[in-house]
């Protein structure tokens, strides 16, 4: 016979090892991360860039899972989800963010940015994200805003091409449901349509609207050329996003595992914005390649002159929070 002794120590140190495995799986939580896109789009990156940071931050043990693709709803839905605390993280336009917040109208605000450096450089400054989470935590409850990003520029797409606000004469425009896009199509002498992006592409393929309007790697993604082959590159306003933590889930955080959060989403800012326009220019090229035309001599002054007098306008009208807003991005060098 063995050495009983030996047997018994050996069954302690087993259980040992399989107690503190145990206690090591259970500091593990995983989170859900949701948005309405599909995979390689800008919300992707952000969730990529996301959860690898809080991975490394938190030596593994908080850990998110991604549910692109509208999987859990669209973006108003998800936003309620976020509020109800039914959902940990989101990813979601800050046009449908107005849907919570209407100040939040003021990210869609047309040429409010100048440039892709300009657009890149604004959702990077600490001031511009603090001015945006300070409007959420005044004019909501239930969610926090904790990062910026972008998908690029957003532009019109349909069966026709559109060089100048002429070309939209009467025609139907499908847009996010915000008080600035109700204003300025408009003022392009447009109809404009609300729906949910995921009716999109039906609604262009059987007349329901005309144009589509968004970034170009969303249009490619999601196939929209199949049925709106012109895209004209009229790049009206910036298609940025805010990301977002349910206050459920943020009260239930030590301060260590807010910190570790905070930062993983301040890399989000930093980082996201310019693989984003990558991903633009890249689909672009594509695109292209595909044989979908694509207008690039858009007479955007022309566009641009209709939609100066509104800036400051609405933004005032939308509020203190957007207002202060619209400043500090104008004021980005």
């Amino acid at each position: 016979m063995g050495n009983p002794g030996k047997s018994i120590l050996a069954a302690i140190a087993a259980a040992a090892v399989m107690l503190a495995t145990g206690a090591s799986a259970q500091e593990v939580k995983h989170y859900r991360f949701a948005h309405d896109q599909q995979l390689n789009s800008g919300y992707s990156i952000a969730y990529d860039i996301f959860s690898a940071k809080l991975k490394e931050l938190s030596k593994g043990t908080m850990l998110v899972d991604q549910f692109p693709g509208a999987q859990l709803g669209q973006e108003p839905q998800l936003l309620q989800l976020v509020k109800a605390g039914d959902l940990d993280f989101a990813v979601v336009s800050s046009a449908n963010t107005s849907t919570i917040s209407p100040q939040a109208g003021v990210m869609s605000l047309h040429f409010l940015f100048r440039s892709e450096e300009h657009n890149i450089k604004a959702l990077g400054d600490e001031k511009v994200f603090e001015a945006v989470r300070d409007m959420i935590d005044n004019t909501t409850q239930g969610i926090h805003a904790i990062g910026l990003c972008t998908q690029g520029f957003r532009h019109m797409y349909g069966k026709k091409e559109v060089r100048k606000p002429e070309d939209m004469k009467g025609l139907k425009v499908r847009v996010q449901a915000t008080a600035t896009e109700d204003m300025m199509f408009p003022a392009y002498s447009a109809q404009t349509v609300h729906m949910p992006f995921g009716s999109v592409y039906t609604s262009l393929q059987t007349g329901v609207v005309d144009f589509g309007e968004n970034a170009v790697n969303v249009y490619m993604i999601n196939k929209h050329y199949e049925v709106a082959p012109v895209l004209s590159t009229t790049g009206h306003e910036a298609n940025n996003c805010v990301v977002w933590v349910s206050d459920k889930l943020w009260q239930g955080l030590n301060a260590d595992q807010r910190k570790w959060v905070l930062a993983a989403a301040r890399d989000v800012s930093l980082q996201e914005p310019k693989r984003a326009f990558d991903l633009e220019n890249a689909a672009a090229t594509r695109l292209e390649k595909m044989g979908v035309k694509i207008v690039k001599d858009v007479d955007k002054a022309s566009f641009q002159k209709i939609a100066d007098p509104y800036l400051d306008k609405l933004a005032k009208e939308l509020g203190p929070h957007a207002d202060k807003i619209k400043t500090l991005i104008r004021a980005v060098n």
